[in-house]
Order: C-alpha cells, then structure tokens, then sequence
C-alpha cells in the first residue's frame, strides 16, 4: 500500500527521496489547476510550486489539514504572485495599470455548454472570489470542501456554508433564466 501523502511529507524532511512520490501524486492535478488560470506560464509556475513546498516542508503540520490541500495552497500563492507582477508589469505611463488576475474571460471559451456559457460565465464572476474560489476548487480541482477550506485559509465549516451559498445563487439564477435559455438550446419542451 502507497505511504499516505501526509507521512510522505512529514518523513521527507529527514529523507528527501520521500518528496518523489508527492510529485508523481500530484503534479498533473496542480498542472490542471495552473493551466486552467494561467496558461501560458503553467509550466513554470508548477517548478516554483515544487520549489516551494519542497522548501517549505519542514513547516508542514499534519493536523492543519490534507497535504493535498497543502499544496493546492502553495499553487494558489504562486499564482498570485504571478499575477501580481503581471499587473506590476502592466502598468501604463500614468502609473495606472490593467486589470490583470485570474484570467476568467477565457473560461467560457472552455467550457462545453456554449448556450449556458456566457450566463454561467457571468454569474460565476459576479460571485464573492472567496465563494468563486471554494466553488472552482470543488468542481475543477476534485478537493473536499474541507481540503478547499484550507486552500483559501478559512474554517471548514464556513467553507461548507459559502459554498452551500454559492451553488444555491447560481442554481436560482440557472433556473430562472431557464426560459430565457430555451430558445437558445433548442429545447421545446
């Protein structure tokens, strides 16, 4: 039986070799995670994620939740910081800059539903970032909401709630705005 990610973890800080299996787990899922937000840089934002959490993994804490969740965090700062200065780099002669972030725009064109796209597209990015974010971690990246939870740094039970929110709003407004969508779909019904 594979060793559990969290002893894997905790014993590489004494046996390095015990980091591999981490990154042969895990690499493709935070690969998905980083293309799907940036793709251009997906490649090298995944070699600085293993830096850090190989860094880093003497700070790891088995009780503060699922390695796997550990490392989604790590993917998410570095992206941030990738973000951060893309923006820094956008900037005009004013001084003002271009939105530059989490580059949703390009999330309808990848999505299969091209009749709903365009609404879903729209109410996912009217949603709060931190419910947007539980709710991308849940559906694109398969972690719990616990594991979700830890990646954004709020309590589970909070997490469990803002995401409860967050598909009860975009069910109501899918539902609502079902009529509207059925010329688009061709459905007669």
């Amino acid at each position: 039986m594979d060793d559990a990610d969290e002893d894997l973890l905790t014993r590489s800080v004494s046996e390095p070799a015990a980091f591999e299996p981490l990154v042969d787990r895990h690499s493709a899922a935070l690969h998905g995670y980083l293309v799907r937000r940036a793709p251009a840089a997906a490649d090298d934002l995944l070699s600085e994620v293993w830096l850090r959490a190989y860094a880093g993994r003497g700070a790891y804490a088995a009780g503060r939740g699922a390695a796997r969740a550990w490392l989604f965090g790590i993917a998410r700062n570095v992206l941030a910081g990738h973000w951060q200065q893309a923006a820094r780099g956008a900037q005009g002669p004013a001084g003002a800059t271009s939105p530059v972030g989490d580059p949703w725009q390009a999330v309808d064109a990848r999505l299969d539903a091209a009749a709903v796209g365009p609404l879903l597209r729209r109410r996912i990015a009217d949603l709060p970032a931190v419910e947007r974010e539980l709710l991308l971690l849940v559906a694109w990246e398969q972690l719990t909401p616990t594991e979700a939870a830890a990646v954004v740094g709020i309590p589970a039970g909070t997490a469990r709630s803002r995401l409860h929110r967050a598909r009860r709003r975009l069910r109501a407004d899918l539902s609502s705005s079902a009529a509207a969508l059925t010329p688009l779909t061709g459905d007669v019904s």
